[in-house]
């Protein structure tokens, strides 16, 4: 039911399902899992050097034959780089976020980049539209990482019933309930971040993954609200630092000495007491590690289960 519709056209895939970008997280290992298993893996460019980004863009390549996307954090130092990379080797997709695409849409469309913007008001939707936006990833604040201010539920139908382009609902999705709820809102494709976290292809560190397996309904925290750029995780040591900064009303300064070089702290090296364990508030539901396709697979066929059970139990007004 789902497998046919603009969304999935536009990016030439099965299934209309993208991998978010996550920083530290998202490698070409996982994206190319994730494209194999019929969705659109994202390599995150973050920070990344851009000869090491190549090496990903590359070795993505190498790893799967389907289409694939590339992640640009548009406030990072290397961002103009990474846009570079995209249109050197011809990135089927890109997905932006932190800041206003302009550029990369310039850049990229041309070339036949298909460029979504990750947005978080239906304001930023809009002008992202007027510039050229392919569609929008409409990211609410349930979301792990850095977050704005709605939930998915209220979020979702006010961009779609405001742009034209398809809307990509993200932040609150694990499984095939989330997906129908996102296509009841309105969206035309969901994506997800913290449950391929904990998938095979997955090159976090089994600590990272251990956390967010263990993770319940109440156990994420938002954190640096003062900075003007909250960041949502998994309560620790770290987290409870952040609170005492909070409460002390610190300054921005002194909340990014504490959080530099936290999240890979945790990613790669595994230490979850002080790194920053970003993750969903949908942790709670994540229960096993397992293939990409296996993931995607099952998210699928749960979805045309509730839909049918959907269909037979609302009948209101007949």
């Amino acid at each position: 039911m789902y497998g046919n519709n603009r969304l999935t056209k536009l990016l030439g895939v099965e299934y209309p399902i993208i991998q978010g970008g996550m920083a530290w997280v998202a490698d070409a290992d996982l994206a190319a899992a994730v494209s194999n298993g019929g969705g659109l893996g994202v390599i995150a460019a973050a920070n990344v050097p851009p000869d090491l980004l190549e090496k990903q863009i590359l070795r993505a390549r190498t790893l799967t034959r389907r289409p694939f996307g590339l992640n640009i954090m548009l406030l990072s130092p290397t961002a103009d780089d990474a846009i570079e990379l995209a249109a050197r080797h011809r990135v089927p997709v890109v997905t932006t976020g932190a800041g206003v695409p302009g550029k990369v849409i310039e850049r990229l469309k041309p070339l036949g980049t298909i460029v979504i913007p990750v947005i978080a008001s239906v304001a930023h939707a809009r002008r992202v539209e007027r510039q050229g936006a392919d569609a929008v990833v409409a990211e609410g604040t349930e979301s792990g990482g850095h977050i704005g201010e709605s939930t998915t539920m209220a979020l979702v139908p006010q961009v779609a019933d405001a742009v034209g382009i398809p809307v990509i609902a993200a932040g609150g999705i694990a499984d095939g309930r989330g997906i129908v709820a996102a296509f009841a809102l309105g969206a035309e494709g969901v994506q997800v971040g913290t449950r391929f976290v904990c998938c095979l292809e997955c090159n976090a560190h089994n600590r990272y993954k251990e956390e967010i397996l263990a993770a319940g309904d109440r156990s994420t925290v938002t954190t640096g609200r003062r900075t003007g750029h909250p960041v949502r995780c998994l309560k620790n040591k770290l987290t409870q630092e952040f609170e005492k900064l909070e409460e002390k009303q610190a300054s921005v300064e002194e909340f990014e000495a504490l959080g530099a070089g936290r999240l890979r702290k945790a990613v790669v090296e595994g230490d979850v007491d002080w790194g920053s364990v970003m993750a969903g508030q949908v942790a709670g539901l994540i229960r096993d590690v397992k293939p990409a396709a296996e993931i995607i697979r099952d998210m699928f066929e749960a979805a045309g289960q509730v839909s049918e059970r959907l269909a037979s139990n609302l009948k209101f007004g007949r």
